[in-house]
């Protein structure tokens, strides 16, 4: 058996789902990703990461359905409550923002857990769950028809979430550009960058909550910030940048699966290690600020000037 031929021999059809899933869940985080690292608000999605947790509960609470749409909208709105607090917190007090950022989701966070403990005890929605994931359950899950295949109902949640995650970036990717460049120039063209604001912390809530089945709380912020990150070491366009973190999302999400097989650990770890390689080779070699790319275009310069001084 060959061993580009493992994670087929070990899944089967239920690789490609695997695999498939953990694009999906990467690739929306990608998109968003990207605008939270030009906002320097890569810990504003690590918060929100974890304070969609007692929206979720309270709306289980209300809804008693795990499948129920308004969890997602229990999460939004938690995300909506923790990006108010930080701002509150930063702006009404000396406290500076990451430590608001730290005061705010760790009190949901912790109020979330507490109430898990207080009312679902005994409802499948452990803490592991949250924290973790629990990807390779997408394969014991009901299964919708599509186009002939028997496709897990996860993936095609994931899927109308990624395609809605493109669809919000392509229609309103002017106002994101600008509102993130330049809050000033966007407000000068009708813009309001406060609402445009709240709005991609609800939306980024959405996609986290939704994701939460596959990597967990713990490892959203990764795929929130990998992808991005790399690909902002490759290039200085936005439209690139957006590019190159879906393609980071594709790679680590196939490497991933085989990264799993072999080491016998999480998918959804493996995932991120596998994107944390990427990263790293984008550190070294990227062609915008790669290290090493640096190191050799300074070396050209140093020898390409002319001598000074007498003759």
């Amino acid at each position: 058996m060959s061993i580009w031929e493992l994670p087929w021999a070990y899944f089967g059809m239920g690789a490609v789902w695997l695999t498939l899933m953990c694009f999906l869940v990467a690739l929306p985080c990608s998109q968003l990703g990207a605008f939270l690292v030009l906002r320097r608000m890569s810990l504003v999605g690590d918060a929100i990461s974890h304070s969609v947790l007692p929206g979720i509960v309270v709306a289980f609470l209300f809804v008693g359905d795990l499948a129920s749409p308004w969890l997602l909208i229990g999460a939004a709105l938690a995300g909506l409550l923790v990006t108010v607090l930080i701002e509150q917190i930063h702006q009404r007090t000396r406290i500076k923002q990451d430590s608001a950022i730290g005061i705010a989701f760790t009190t949901l966070f912790a109020l979330g857990v507490v109430l898990m403990s207080l009312f679902l005890d005994k409802v499948h929605l452990d803490q592991q769950c949250v924290l973790e994931g629990a990807l390779g359950d997408i394969l014991n899950y009901d299964t919708i028809k599509v186009f002939g295949l028997d496709v897990p109902s996860p993936v095609m949640t994931m899927f109308v979430v990624a395609v809605l995650t493109i669809c919000v970036v392509v229609l309103f990717y002017r106002v994101l550009m600008l509102s993130s460049f330049d809050a000033g120039l966007a407000a000068s063209f009708g813009y309001k960058p406060g609402v445009v604001h709240y709005a991609l912390m609800a939306f980024l809530s959405v996609v986290v909550v939704a994701a939460f089945q596959a990597v967990g709380a713990i490892l959203v912020i990764a795929l929130l910030i990998l992808p991005a990150a790399t690909a902002y070491l490759c290039t200085h366009s936005l439209k690139k940048m957006l590019f190159l973190s879906g393609l980071h999302a594709l790679i680590s999400s196939i490497a991933g699966i085989y990264i799993h097989v072999w080491t016998n650990g999480n998918q959804s770890a493996a995932v991120v290690v596998a994107g944390l390689g990427l990263f790293i080779l984008a550190w070294l070699f990227g062609p915008a600020d790669g290290v090493v790319i640096k190191a050799i275009h300074r070396k050209s310069t140093k020898v390409s000037e002319p001598l000074s001084g007498p003759i």
